[in-house]
């Protein structure tokens, strides 16, 4: 009986210090994972995540190894985590798939905190990037929590990916006013704004022969965050400069011819 309670008790003190030593060196390695993580600069967020991951998983080895030091059947003890595990999947199976979205848009990083996208559906800010969720604000200030599931299974649009984008816009005037006289005018507008790129150079060309004007596409090339200043902006500099230079612009119209039939 002697004997026997000493080994219990030699094998309950030996589980414990697997336990808690084990416990302890688990929160070491993930400070560890963190620091080395922190040194090549890696995103905060992935950081974390990898950082718990591996927490999680040596925590679990060292609670099956404790419980094996105490002669306890851990080969069962794992069948049934791993049934456990499959039913609570196969419960959660939507909040798995957005949790394994978020795996992905932390690996593969499509887009960044601070970076205007357009995905699932909606267009704004990116404010934070969760394991099942991404917030985003939207232009008019409101706040929209996204499913990552939503996001990884469609086109993600970032605008924010490149350093300058081309602005796209479309003119038309009349068709007795002087083309080329139009087409100078425009150029001189785009000469005259700084924050237009001289390279690439912009494009200004007759795109079409419409019903009701002669369209001109005007191309030029921006910094990102001068996009929607250098739009608008250039928008109202050529409706002044057209209206100045006698320029029309020409609205939607329809002749309408009426015939008198004698009875």
């Amino acid at each position: 009986m002697g004997d026997t309670l000493i080994a219990l008790l030699t094998n309950i003190a030996i589980a414990a210090a697997i336990l808690f030593g084990g416990i302890w060196l688990a929160k070491q390695i993930k400070k560890y994972v963190v620091l080395m993580m922190e040194r090549r600069n890696v995103d905060a967020l992935l950081a974390s995540f990898s950082s718990n991951i591996v927490y999680v998983a040596l925590v679990a080895f060292v609670v099956i190894a404790a419980l094996s030091q105490l002669g306890i059947q851990t080969t069962s003890f794992v069948a049934i985590i791993g049934a456990a595990g499959l039913a609570i999947g196969l419960a959660l199976q939507g909040s798995l798939a957005n949790f394994a979205s978020g795996v992905m848009i932390i690996a593969f990083r499509p887009f960044k905190v601070g970076d205007f996208i357009e995905a699932g559906g909606v267009a704004g800010v990116v404010e934070g990037i969760q394991i099942f969720s991404t917030q985003m604000r939207t232009g008019d200030n409101k706040a929209i929590i996204i499913p990552n599931a939503n996001i990884t299974g469609n086109n993600i649009t970032n605008y924010s990916a490149k350093d300058t984008r081309r602005v796209d816009m479309v003119f038309g005037i009349g068709y007795d006013d002087d083309i080329k006289k139009a087409k100078d005018v425009l150029m001189e507008l785009i000469a005259d704004d700084d924050r237009i790129l001289k390279d690439p150079e912009a494009v200004v060309a007759v795109s079409e022969l419409a019903d009701s004007s002669v369209n001109f596409v005007v191309r030029p090339w921006v910094k990102s965050a001068d996009y929607w200043g250098v739009m608008f902006d250039f928008t109202e500099a050529v409706k002044l400069r057209f209206d100045k230079e006698g320029i029309s612009i020409p609205y939607p119209q329809q002749d309408l011819h009426l015939h008198k039939v004698e009875n």
